[in-house]
This record gives C-alpha cells, structure tokens and sequence, in this order.
C-alpha cells in the first residue's frame, strides 16, 4: 500500500534544493495566491504550480487519495459560496449578466461564475505546491529550516515529527478498516453513501486511541532524553543555501513583486473583464 505526503528520497532539482528554500518558495507562493484575485496571475501560478509538482517527480498513488478528499471540499467549498451568496461575484464586478434562473433567490450568472473559477483558480494554485513540498522535504531538514527563520526549535521539532507520523496514520487507518471490515461493518462501495460515513465511527474512534497511545509513548521518551532542557541545538539535517537555492529564492520574489504589481496597478485586486470603458 502507498503511503500519502510522505517524504521519499529522489535524485532531481527540487528534491536537492535546500529545505528552508522550499519553505520559503511555499510561503511567499501561498501568499502571493492568497493576495491576488487577478484571473490572468492565477492562471499562471496553476500552470507553474502543476510544472513545480512535475519537475518533483512526486508519484500519484502518493497523493491520489488525499487529491480526491480536496476535491470534495473544494466542491462543497464552491456550493455553499453560491448557496449563501448568489451575487457576490455580481457585487465584485459591477455588473451582472443571467444565464439560468432556478427560483427567486438563485440564479446563475457570469459574474457569480467567474468569481467561484478564480477561488478554484487559488486551490489548484497551492495545491500541487504543497504537495510538491511535503513529498520532497525531508522532515529533520525541515524542521532545521524552520529554527533557521526563528521559530523554536521544540516547535519546529513538533512539526518535523507530524510530518513523519502522516504515513502511520494512513497505515493504522487501513489496518483497523481491514479488520472492522472482517467484522461484517460494510465500508466499500458496495455500501449506501450514507451507511459508510457513519460507519467510519467504527475506524476514527480506535485511529484516535491508537494515536493517542503513540503520542504518549514518544512524549515520554522525548522527556527521558531532556528534550527541551537548552536553549538551543544544532541539526544535522541542515543545509547551507548553494547557488540554486539562492536563484529559486529570488525567481520566487520577483514571481511574488511582479503578481501584486499586476493585480494591484488599479487599486483592485480582482480583475474586471465586465467592465466597459
């Protein structure tokens, strides 16, 4: 069984660029997405997001399951936008243009559809990026990266071993599945949607006592070992920035200038292809 967002090592660019490179690309690249409702800047950002995930060499079956669970909450995501608020993209653009009325509070139009592509627009942005960072970021080296611009490093440590423990719970998950599946709970897909959600309590209560142990158990054996007693320490995961690292950064910052710029030259972060001169 493959394991999701786990970290494998491979020889190509992304996976020998430095750990606090990474990081730094993942927080200005999610900045930069979170700031610009400009259609032409997120078109571009997906296209060099999917190139970012290719060049990572990141096998599908790593994330195919955690994909789909994405694209769920990115639907129900979508629906509840238009469900509660109908017109805001009418509202952004200043115009409004009627394609389908389904009663006196809903109807469709261009706006409104052109406002939720752009938050489909952000989503597939930073998705391939983050999957691109947790598959090709050692954890040690990570949360060495993390110390580097400041954070402490037992927090930075914390992180380091939620990243590892992701494949754990995904290999627990399976096996209590299996064997509540043996026990005649019905959870494939032969069951009524309905009936295997509220079957998943059968699995997550026993995931979380199992996790719970786990994390018992490696608090206790990082407290034998005085983790946390100093101040500091060193780390040896930690890389020095080369030359490539230092290019990445700064395509990234110019990426990052040049986005806003064009988002905010008219001193609105959405752009209006409905407006008429």
């Amino acid at each position: 069984m493959a394991k999701i967002i786990s970290y494998k090592e491979k020889d190509c660019l992304i996976h020998r660029l430095s750990g606090l490179t990474k990081l730094l690309f993942f927080i200005i690249w999610t900045l930069t997405c979170m700031l610009t409702y400009d259609t032409r800047v997120l078109a571009v950002m997906v296209v060099a997001s999917l190139v970012v995930f290719r060049l990572s060499r990141t096998e599908w079956s790593q994330v195919r399951s955690v994909f789909f669970l994405i694209l769920l909450f990115l639907s129900v995501n979508v629906i509840a936008v238009f469900l509660f608020s109908p017109y805001e993209g009418c509202k952004i653009y200043g115009s409004r243009t009627d394609l389908l009325r389904l009663t006196d509070r809903y109807t469709f139009t261009v706006e409104q559809l052109f406002y939720e592509l752009n938050l489909i627009l952000k989503y597939f942005s930073i998705v391939p990026s983050v999957f691109m960072f947790l598959t090709s970021t050692n954890p040690s080296e990570f949360a060495a990266s993390l110390n580097r611009i400041g954070l402490p490093y037992t927090a930075s440590y914390s992180l380091a071993i939620a990243l590892r423990y992701v494949p754990d719970v995904q290999t627990d998950f399976s096996r209590i599945k299996n064997a509540q599946e043996a026990r005649g709970i019905e959870m494939s897909s032969r069951a009524h949607f309905f009936s295997r959600i509220k079957n998943m309590g059968a699995i997550l209560f026993p995931l979380v006592f199992t996790s719970m142990e786990k994390i018992d158990s490696v608090t206790n054996a990082m407290e034998l070992r005085g983790f946390g007693k100093h101040k500091g320490r060193t780390w040896y995961s930690a890389r020095k920035l080369e030359t490539s690292d230092k290019l990445v950064i700064a395509v990234t910052l110019l990426f990052a200038a040049a986005a806003l710029t064009v988002t905010y030259y008219d001193g609105n972060r959405f752009w209006n292809p409905f407006v008429t001169n």
